[in-house]
Protein backbone atom coordinates (compact mmCIF):
# COMPACT_ATOMS: atom_id res chain seq x y z
CA UNK A 1 0.00 0.00 0.00
CA UNK A 2 2.40 2.90 -0.91
CA UNK A 3 0.92 6.37 -0.25
CA UNK A 4 2.43 9.92 0.63
CA UNK A 5 3.13 8.81 3.67
CA UNK A 6 3.96 5.27 3.20
CA UNK A 7 7.27 7.36 1.04
CA UNK A 8 7.61 9.97 3.64
CA UNK A 9 8.26 7.90 6.73
CA UNK A 10 9.75 4.79 5.06
CA UNK A 11 7.19 2.25 6.38
CA UNK A 12 5.17 -0.45 4.73
CA UNK A 13 1.62 0.40 5.46
CA UNK A 14 0.06 3.80 5.50
CA UNK A 15 -1.34 3.17 9.77
CA UNK A 16 0.41 4.27 12.87
CA UNK A 17 -0.36 4.21 15.95
CA UNK A 18 -1.44 7.62 17.76
CA UNK A 19 0.21 8.56 21.36
CA UNK A 20 -1.03 6.54 24.53
CA UNK A 21 -0.38 7.56 28.05
CA UNK A 22 1.42 4.76 29.64
CA UNK A 23 0.64 2.49 27.34
CA UNK A 24 2.65 3.60 24.40
CA UNK A 25 5.44 1.85 25.22
CA UNK A 26 8.80 0.77 23.67
CA UNK A 27 7.04 -2.60 23.62
CA UNK A 28 4.17 -1.53 22.12
CA UNK A 29 5.90 0.60 19.43
CA UNK A 30 8.19 -2.09 18.01
CA UNK A 31 5.46 -4.97 17.81
CA UNK A 32 3.76 -2.29 15.77
CA UNK A 33 6.82 -1.26 13.61
CA UNK A 34 7.82 -4.61 12.94
CA UNK A 35 4.41 -5.43 11.23
CA UNK A 36 5.33 -2.55 8.37
CA UNK A 37 2.71 0.02 10.57
CA UNK A 38 4.48 2.52 12.42
CA UNK A 39 4.64 2.54 15.77
CA UNK A 40 4.13 5.39 18.87
CA UNK A 41 6.21 5.97 21.91
CA UNK A 42 5.02 8.78 23.93
CA UNK A 43 7.19 10.94 25.77
CA UNK A 44 4.74 11.55 28.54
CA UNK A 45 5.45 8.31 29.78
CA UNK A 46 8.57 9.89 30.90
CA UNK A 47 9.49 11.95 33.75
CA UNK A 48 13.16 13.30 31.95
CA UNK A 49 14.95 13.69 29.05
CA UNK A 50 17.37 11.08 29.42
CA UNK A 51 14.89 8.42 30.30
CA UNK A 52 13.24 9.22 27.11
CA UNK A 53 16.59 8.34 25.53
CA UNK A 54 16.72 5.49 26.99
CA UNK A 55 13.10 4.53 25.99
CA UNK A 56 13.93 5.47 22.11
CA UNK A 57 16.94 3.49 22.62
CA UNK A 58 15.47 0.07 23.50
CA UNK A 59 12.80 0.56 21.08
CA UNK A 60 15.56 0.92 18.36
CA UNK A 61 17.08 -2.47 19.81
CA UNK A 62 13.62 -3.79 19.72
CA UNK A 63 12.94 -2.73 15.87
CA UNK A 64 15.08 -1.64 13.17
CA UNK A 65 12.03 -0.17 11.41
CA UNK A 66 10.68 3.44 11.76
CA UNK A 67 8.76 4.47 14.65
CA UNK A 68 7.27 7.94 15.85
CA UNK A 69 7.69 9.86 19.07
CA UNK A 70 4.48 11.55 20.65
CA UNK A 71 5.07 15.06 22.12
CA UNK A 72 1.68 16.68 23.59
CA UNK A 73 2.05 20.27 23.78
CA UNK A 74 -0.23 21.50 26.50
CA UNK A 75 0.52 23.02 29.75
CA UNK A 76 1.43 20.44 32.29
CA UNK A 77 2.28 20.10 35.91
CA UNK A 78 3.97 17.07 35.68
CA UNK A 79 5.67 18.41 32.13
CA UNK A 80 6.82 21.80 31.63
CA UNK A 81 7.24 23.28 28.59
CA UNK A 82 11.68 23.04 29.14
CA UNK A 83 10.88 19.95 29.90
CA UNK A 84 8.76 19.05 26.34
CA UNK A 85 11.43 21.05 24.97
CA UNK A 86 14.22 18.58 25.92
CA UNK A 87 11.93 15.89 24.77
CA UNK A 88 12.19 17.49 21.19
CA UNK A 89 16.07 18.05 21.26
CA UNK A 90 16.66 14.75 22.11
CA UNK A 91 14.76 12.74 19.39
CA UNK A 92 16.34 14.92 17.14
CA UNK A 93 19.81 14.15 18.96
CA UNK A 94 18.98 10.18 18.67
CA UNK A 95 17.40 10.84 14.79
CA UNK A 96 14.08 9.01 15.73
CA UNK A 97 12.34 8.73 12.22
CA UNK A 98 9.62 11.27 13.29
CA UNK A 99 7.84 13.56 16.12
CA UNK A 100 4.40 13.98 16.55
CA UNK A 101 3.26 17.05 17.73
CA UNK A 102 0.10 16.77 19.53
CA UNK A 103 -1.54 20.05 21.07
CA UNK A 104 -0.38 23.55 20.40
CA UNK A 105 1.79 24.28 17.50
CA UNK A 106 5.65 23.96 17.86
CA UNK A 107 6.60 27.67 16.32
CA UNK A 108 3.91 29.06 19.13
CA UNK A 109 4.54 26.59 22.67
CA UNK A 110 8.32 25.31 22.07
CA UNK A 111 9.85 28.17 20.04
CA UNK A 112 10.49 28.44 16.09
CA UNK A 113 13.97 26.93 16.49
CA UNK A 114 12.27 23.50 17.23
CA UNK A 115 11.20 22.98 13.33
CA UNK A 116 14.40 23.61 11.82
CA UNK A 117 15.72 21.79 14.73
CA UNK A 118 14.45 18.74 13.63
CA UNK A 119 14.73 19.97 9.85
CA UNK A 120 18.68 19.91 10.16
CA UNK A 121 18.72 16.19 12.22
CA UNK A 122 16.65 14.53 8.82
CA UNK A 123 13.52 14.09 11.79
CA UNK A 124 10.38 14.58 10.17
CA UNK A 125 7.20 16.21 12.33
CA UNK A 126 3.73 16.03 12.55
CA UNK A 127 1.04 17.75 13.95
CA UNK A 128 -1.92 16.26 14.54
CA UNK A 129 -4.58 18.89 14.41
CA UNK A 130 -8.57 18.95 14.56
CA UNK A 131 -9.08 21.68 12.37
CA UNK A 132 -8.53 22.56 8.96
CA UNK A 133 -6.85 26.05 9.61
CA UNK A 134 -3.94 24.50 11.84
CA UNK A 135 -3.76 22.38 8.96
CA UNK A 136 -2.96 25.28 6.82
CA UNK A 137 -0.88 26.77 9.47
CA UNK A 138 1.34 23.23 9.88
CA UNK A 139 1.73 23.45 5.97
CA UNK A 140 3.16 27.21 6.47
CA UNK A 141 5.47 26.91 9.00
CA UNK A 142 7.01 23.39 7.46
CA UNK A 143 5.72 20.68 8.98
CA UNK A 144 6.02 17.73 6.95
CA UNK A 145 2.32 16.03 7.81
CA UNK A 146 -0.71 16.38 9.72
CA UNK A 147 -2.72 14.57 11.35
CA UNK A 148 -6.32 15.53 11.24
CA UNK A 149 -8.49 14.28 13.65
CA UNK A 150 -12.61 14.06 14.00
CA UNK A 151 -14.35 15.01 17.09
CA UNK A 152 -15.00 10.61 17.40
CA UNK A 153 -11.28 10.49 18.64
CA UNK A 154 -10.41 10.05 22.31
CA UNK A 155 -8.40 12.34 23.99
CA UNK A 156 -8.32 15.74 23.38
CA UNK A 157 -10.72 16.61 20.17
CA UNK A 158 -11.64 19.65 18.85
CA UNK A 159 -14.65 22.00 20.15
CA UNK A 160 -16.03 22.21 17.27
CA UNK A 161 -17.16 18.87 16.88
CA UNK A 162 -16.83 18.08 12.92
CA UNK A 163 -16.57 14.41 11.93
CA UNK A 164 -13.58 12.90 10.37
CA UNK A 165 -15.79 11.87 7.29
CA UNK A 166 -16.12 16.10 6.46
CA UNK A 167 -12.49 17.45 7.62
CA UNK A 168 -10.68 14.99 5.86
CA UNK A 169 -11.93 16.28 2.72
CA UNK A 170 -11.64 19.41 3.58
CA UNK A 171 -7.97 19.74 4.36
CA UNK A 172 -7.26 17.73 1.16
CA UNK A 173 -8.56 20.22 -0.77
CA UNK A 174 -6.83 22.83 1.64
CA UNK A 175 -3.24 21.49 2.45
CA UNK A 176 -0.67 20.10 0.11
CA UNK A 177 0.77 17.90 2.81
CA UNK A 178 0.78 14.08 3.20
CA UNK A 179 -2.59 13.51 5.63
CA UNK A 180 -3.09 10.79 8.18
CA UNK A 181 -7.35 10.79 9.18
CA UNK A 182 -7.81 10.02 12.78
CA UNK A 183 -11.37 9.41 14.92
CA UNK A 184 -13.38 6.80 14.31
CA UNK A 185 -10.31 4.41 12.96
CA UNK A 186 -10.11 1.07 13.53
CA UNK A 187 -10.09 -1.69 11.05
CA UNK A 188 -9.77 -2.37 7.16
CA UNK A 189 -13.05 -0.55 6.41
CA UNK A 190 -11.51 2.75 8.27
CA UNK A 191 -8.18 2.72 6.19
CA UNK A 192 -10.68 2.01 3.27
CA UNK A 193 -12.52 4.98 3.80
CA UNK A 194 -9.72 7.62 4.83
CA UNK A 195 -8.06 6.45 1.40
CA UNK A 196 -11.48 6.88 -0.30
CA UNK A 197 -12.02 10.39 0.98
CA UNK A 198 -8.31 11.67 0.19
CA UNK A 199 -5.75 10.41 3.18
CA UNK A 200 -3.19 8.96 3.13
CA UNK A 201 -3.63 6.80 5.90
CA UNK A 202 -5.11 6.61 9.23
CA UNK A 203 -3.88 7.12 12.37
CA UNK A 204 -5.35 5.19 15.71
CA UNK A 205 -4.81 4.22 19.53
CA UNK A 206 -8.38 2.99 20.88
CA UNK A 207 -7.65 -0.23 18.74
CA UNK A 208 -3.62 -0.83 19.26
CA UNK A 209 -4.72 -0.52 23.18
CA UNK A 210 -7.19 -3.53 22.36
CA UNK A 211 -4.10 -5.69 21.58
CA UNK A 212 -2.23 -8.12 23.32
CA UNK A 213 0.92 -6.06 23.49
CA UNK A 214 -0.78 -2.97 25.06
CA UNK A 215 -0.92 -5.42 28.42
CA UNK A 216 -3.39 -3.52 30.13
CA UNK A 217 -5.62 -5.66 32.76
CA UNK A 218 -8.07 -8.18 31.40
CA UNK A 219 -10.76 -5.92 33.03
CA UNK A 220 -9.66 -3.63 30.37
CA UNK A 221 -9.78 -6.00 27.77
CA UNK A 222 -13.22 -6.86 28.75
CA UNK A 223 -14.82 -3.56 28.62
CA UNK A 224 -12.99 -2.65 25.45
CA UNK A 225 -14.81 -5.34 23.58
CA UNK A 226 -18.15 -4.98 25.39
CA UNK A 227 -18.28 -1.12 24.95
CA UNK A 228 -20.32 0.59 22.40
CA UNK A 229 -19.71 3.80 20.38
CA UNK A 230 -22.14 5.53 22.84
CA UNK A 231 -20.19 4.72 25.90
CA UNK A 232 -17.89 7.56 25.84
CA UNK A 233 -18.61 10.79 26.62
CA UNK A 234 -17.14 14.69 25.60
CA UNK A 235 -16.19 16.85 28.70
CA UNK A 236 -14.17 19.75 30.16
CA UNK A 237 -14.97 21.89 27.88
CA UNK A 238 -14.39 24.80 30.00
CA UNK A 239 -10.90 23.87 31.79
CA UNK A 240 -9.51 23.49 27.61
CA UNK A 241 -11.93 26.27 26.59
CA UNK A 242 -8.14 28.11 25.62
CA UNK A 243 -6.94 25.55 23.58
CA UNK A 244 -10.64 25.38 21.41
CA UNK A 245 -10.33 21.45 23.14
CA UNK A 246 -12.29 19.37 25.17
CA UNK A 247 -11.81 15.44 26.71
CA UNK A 248 -13.36 12.28 25.15
CA UNK A 249 -13.23 9.60 27.48
CA UNK A 250 -15.37 6.19 28.70
CA UNK A 251 -18.38 7.27 30.59
CA UNK A 252 -17.64 5.80 34.16
CA UNK A 253 -18.17 7.08 37.51
CA UNK A 254 -15.20 9.27 38.04
CA UNK A 255 -16.61 11.20 34.48
CA UNK A 256 -20.04 11.53 36.54
CA UNK A 257 -18.23 13.03 39.50
CA UNK A 258 -16.43 15.19 36.69
CA UNK A 259 -19.58 16.21 34.91
CA UNK A 260 -21.11 17.37 38.24
CA UNK A 261 -17.85 19.30 39.26
CA UNK A 262 -17.68 21.41 36.05
CA UNK A 263 -21.51 22.02 36.23
CA UNK A 264 -21.07 23.71 39.43
CA UNK A 265 -18.36 25.52 38.18
CA UNK A 266 -15.50 23.94 39.88
CA UNK A 267 -11.96 24.68 39.45
CA UNK A 268 -8.90 22.93 38.15
CA UNK A 269 -7.77 21.93 41.74
CA UNK A 270 -11.16 20.31 42.39
CA UNK A 271 -10.68 18.22 38.88
CA UNK A 272 -7.11 17.47 39.23
CA UNK A 273 -7.43 14.94 41.54
CA UNK A 274 -9.74 13.08 39.38
CA UNK A 275 -8.61 14.11 36.01
CA UNK A 276 -4.87 13.01 36.70
CA UNK A 277 -2.57 10.71 34.44
CA UNK A 278 -1.50 8.90 37.70
CA UNK A 279 -4.81 7.01 38.57
CA UNK A 280 -4.96 6.14 34.44
CA UNK A 281 -1.68 4.65 35.41
CA UNK A 282 -2.93 2.29 38.29
CA UNK A 283 -6.40 1.88 36.61
CA UNK A 284 -4.29 0.06 33.44
CA UNK A 285 -2.72 -1.85 35.92
CA UNK A 286 -5.71 -2.73 38.20
CA UNK A 287 -8.38 -2.96 35.75
CA UNK A 288 -10.69 -0.78 37.90
CA UNK A 289 -12.20 0.94 34.70
CA UNK A 290 -14.55 3.54 36.86
CA UNK A 291 -11.82 4.98 38.51
CA UNK A 292 -10.28 6.85 36.41
CA UNK A 293 -10.77 8.75 33.07
CA UNK A 294 -9.63 6.66 30.57
CA UNK A 295 -9.50 8.60 26.87
CA UNK A 296 -10.95 6.32 24.73
CA UNK A 297 -12.72 6.82 21.31
CA UNK A 298 -16.06 6.18 19.98
CA UNK A 299 -14.17 3.66 17.76
CA UNK A 300 -14.44 1.33 20.30
CA UNK A 301 -18.01 0.35 18.98
CA UNK A 302 -15.63 -1.41 16.46
CA UNK A 303 -13.78 -3.73 18.37
CA UNK A 304 -14.67 -7.23 18.96
CA UNK A 305 -11.94 -8.83 19.94
CA UNK A 306 -8.25 -8.85 21.28
CA UNK A 307 -5.50 -9.96 18.41
CA UNK A 308 -1.74 -9.61 18.49
CA UNK A 309 -0.93 -6.30 16.60
CA UNK A 310 0.58 -8.60 13.92
CA UNK A 311 -2.79 -10.21 13.47
CA UNK A 312 -5.00 -6.64 13.26
CA UNK A 313 -2.41 -4.88 10.96
CA UNK A 314 -2.43 -7.87 8.71
CA UNK A 315 -5.82 -8.48 8.69
CA UNK A 316 -6.63 -4.51 8.33
CA UNK A 317 -4.52 -4.68 5.35
CA UNK A 318 -5.93 -6.90 3.42
CA UNK A 319 -9.61 -6.48 4.19
CA UNK A 320 -8.88 -2.56 3.40
CA UNK A 321 -7.80 -3.55 -0.23
CA UNK A 322 -10.50 -5.78 -0.78
CA UNK A 323 -13.15 -3.16 0.06
CA UNK A 324 -11.18 -0.61 -2.25
CA UNK A 325 -11.31 -3.11 -4.93
CA UNK A 326 -14.96 -4.24 -4.58
CA UNK A 327 -15.70 -0.18 -4.37
CA UNK A 328 -13.86 0.19 -7.68
CA UNK A 329 -15.95 -2.68 -9.25
CA UNK A 330 -19.16 -1.64 -8.05
CA UNK A 331 -18.80 1.56 -10.37
CA UNK A 332 -17.12 0.01 -13.42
Amino acid sequence: MKTKITELFGIEYPIQCGGMLWIATPELAAAISNTGAMGNLTSGNYDSAEDLRAAIQKTKHLTDKPFIVNITTMPSIRLPTHLLQDFFRICCEEKVSAIEIAGAPVDTFLGREFLPMAKDAGVKVLHKVGTVKHAVHAEKVGYDAVTIAGFEEGGFPHKDNISTMVLVPKAKEAVDLPILAAGGMADGRSLAAAIALGADGIMMATRFLATRESAVHPNIYQVLVEKTEADTVLQLQSLFAGFGLQIRALQNEIMEKVAEIEAAGGDLGELLPLISGERARQVWKDGNTEAAMLTIGQSVGRIHDIPTVAELVERMVTDAKEFLESGLQAFS
